[in-house]
């Protein structure tokens, strides 16, 4: 699957983690030829709850520290490689931005069926960051009917409408023109720009403008941050992700960015926990607040 730590440049499983086939809509029972799979680390305590940490197109590593905090209070660590879904060039799905978005969709239904049916885990908590984390908010808004999650953390989401680098190695072009966002991407950014109704709490973390780029400058946030707080080229423009949203601005420490100080990561992991256990059952809630104390 090609994941990593930051420790680890091998790539494929890595130590302390497990490769868990997954069964999409069609495939045979067993028989796991579909290639989808995600990454399991156990948790050293008995625990039916988990994180499914969607694995951002760009990445090319798991936050160590990141699954650490997660396993150390209790979850069950899940990471979900949405590169191994997408099409390689001249593969039927290639450049098909509504193919290959309901192929990312397939494999979230199916890593997060085999945790309630197979693993027996009973609470869900979705985790994801830049268009991972848009890719994740269009998912929980088509499944709200369902509601398969119980809370969704997006981390520096790729809202728009600012510009970004290419979010999708194979798909990272627009008819040849390198730093253009992909159909996908841009066609994503659109959907959610109508508004989506999340069923589930969800957490949104940006990061804070660092007077550097587009609206950097003058106390202004860049145009990616604009666009996730609704703000869209100075007008106000609500974009509503659903009933239950907090929205968070940090000044780094952030997935998906450089490597950040002490301070800041600590923080990013502080809020997590404090907005985790407000949102989640009593007995988790008991247990993150008790882990915030050590």
């Amino acid at each position: 699957m090609g994941l990593t730590t930051e420790h680890d440049g091998r790539g494929g499983p890595f130590q302390g983690y497990e490769t868990v086939p997954l069964l999409t809509a069609g495939s045979a029972a067993g028989a796991g030829r579909n290639g989808l799979a995600v990454l399991r680390r156990r948790t050293a305590r008995p625990s039916r709850r988990a994180v499914v940490y969607v694995h951002c197109l760009d990445d090319s590593f798991v936050p160590a520290d990141l699954v650490g905090w997660y396993t150390d209070r209790g979850f069950h660590f899940y990471a979900a490689d949405l590169r191994a879904v997408s099409g390689p060039p001249g593969t039927p799905q290639a450049g098909r931005p509504g193919g290959e978005l309901s192929r990312y969709f397939a494999c979230l239904d199916a890593a997060v069926a085999h945790l309630h049916g197979t693993d027996a885990i009973d609470t869900v908590v979705v985790s994801a960051h830049t268009a991972g984390a848009l890719f994740a908010a269009l998912w929980c808004h088509a499944r709200r009917g369902s509601q398969p999650v119980d809370a969704l953390i997006l981390a520096g989401p790729d809202l728009g409408p600012g510009r970004r680098r290419p979010a999708n190695p194979v798909a990272a072009y627009d008819n040849g023109a390198p730093g253009r966002s992909s159909p996908l991407l841009s066609g994503a950014q659109r959907r959610l720009r109508r508004g989506l109704e999340i069923a589930c709490p969800v957490l949104v973390m940006c990061p804070a403008a660092n007077g550097q780029g587009p609206g950097g400058a003058g106390g202004l946030l860049p145009l990616s941050v604009l666009g996730a707080l609704g703000t869209l080229a100075g007008r106000r423009a609500t974009i509503r992700l659903g009933e239950h949203v907090t929205w968070l601005t940090l000044d780094g420490g952030l997935p998906g960015q450089a490597p950040a100080p002490a301070p800041q990561r600590r923080r990013f992991l502080d809020e997590l926990g404090r907005w985790l256990s407000a949102y989640l059952s009593g007995q988790i809630r008991d247990q993150l607040l008790l882990s915030g104390l050590n």
